[in-house]
């Protein structure tokens, strides 16, 4: 009994410079940024971590276990922004000129960071200002779970991006 012709590979979606499509199928790639120009670039972007009731106050108090959790939150947001290239598998390694990591209480229960990425590159660094907000946040929950199980990561998302391409873009909320 002859084998079941092959079902082809759905189309790459439009607009989607990671994959692309041929006669061998849908495949990953790495965008090639090389004749695009050098420009001043940069990115912004938070992440929330939400804390039971009263454990957030507790941890910025210094209850934690495992020290100052801002300090330590921030230079892991900053190592991790600096290796974006190595957890995000198409991202090109980028020579970051500066990276800042700020936290905010906005709720009772709720701490902000933020992670602002910045270099002169021929590619965004969107991708390091979200991974050093992920990261940081992920270290604050490493370093509070002591204190309360039920701490929950929310809402990493981009603020804003300058330079490239496609221009200036900032979030509206």
């Amino acid at each position: 009994m002859p084998e079941p012709a092959a079902t082809p590979p759905e189309p790459a979606p439009s607009g989607l410079t990671h994959v692309q499509r041929d006669p061998g199928g849908t495949h990953a790639r790495m965008v090639d940024v090389g004749a695009k120009a050098v420009s001043a670039r940069s990115a912004s972007a938070r992440a929330r971590v939400r804390f039971p009731a009263d454990v957030l106050a507790r941890a910025l108090a210094g209850a934690g276990p495992k020290g100052p959790i801002e300090e330590v939150a921030r230079v892991a947001g900053i190592q991790a922004a600096k290796r974006t290239s190595e957890w995000i598998p198409m991202c090109h390694p980028l020579a970051l000129d500066h990276i800042e990591v700020a936290f905010e209480r906005v709720a009772s229960d709720v701490l902000e960071i933020r992670c602002r990425a910045a270099c002169s590159a021929r590619t965004g660094v969107e991708m390091e200002a979200l991974v050093g907000a992920s990261a940081a946040a992920l270290c604050v929950y490493d370093m509070c779970k002591a204190l309360g199980k039920g701490i929950a990561i929310e809402r990493v998302e981009l603020i804003e991006k300058t330079g490239g391409s496609s221009g200036d873009w900032r979030r509206e909320d």
